[in-house]
């Protein structure tokens, strides 16, 4: 009797366990894959020197923010103008600016998206800094538009 008791509670706990783990599957794929494609054509943009990419993934007013490690254990935003970053882009640079993106998390209401993506950030080969990025989009006649971007930066500590 008690081997069978056991062999139900294994069984419901395998249930249980293989519902959440396919209902997870399921919700995570029911986003659009085009806001990841805006995302990455931002990074793409950044790595070719391609400032018309780069501005293509932004929506008109967007906003720029920072949030960087400050050895004194106070927070300091700072704002950047996206037109800024776009002409810094678009400037020849010796080093490629290859920003990775990995383990991302996408969150969607309707027309409203958030990517949380934790990222180290590369010129050419050197390692700069990591941290998170936050990107808000909207889609906006029928295309995903980087609204909103804050970020994290530190030298250490990296996920």
């Amino acid at each position: 009797m008690k081997k069978h008791a056991r062999m139900n509670r294994l069984r419901f706990v395998l249930t249980i366990t293989s519902m959440f783990f396919f209902a997870n599957s399921a919700f995570s794929q029911k986003y659009d894959p085009t806001i990841m494609s805006t995302v990455n054509a931002l990074f793409d943009g950044m790595r070719e020197g391609d400032s018309t990419k780069v501005r293509n993934a932004f929506a008109l007013g967007c906003t720029m923010m920072s949030v960087p490690e400050n050895p004194k254990d106070s927070i300091a935003i700072k704002k950047s103008s996206i037109e800024g970053f776009v002409k810094a882009v678009g400037k020849p640079h010796s080093e490629k600016w290859d920003e990775q993106i990995y383990k991302v998390n996408i969150s969607v209401d309707g027309p409203m998206a958030i990517v949380w993506a934790p990222y180290k950030f590369f010129l050419g080969e050197k390692f700069s800094h990591c941290g998170v990025n936050v990107f808000t989009l909207i889609k906006i006649n029928n295309a995903w538009k980087i609204t909103s971007i804050t970020d994290t930066r530190r030298k250490e500590g990296c996920l």
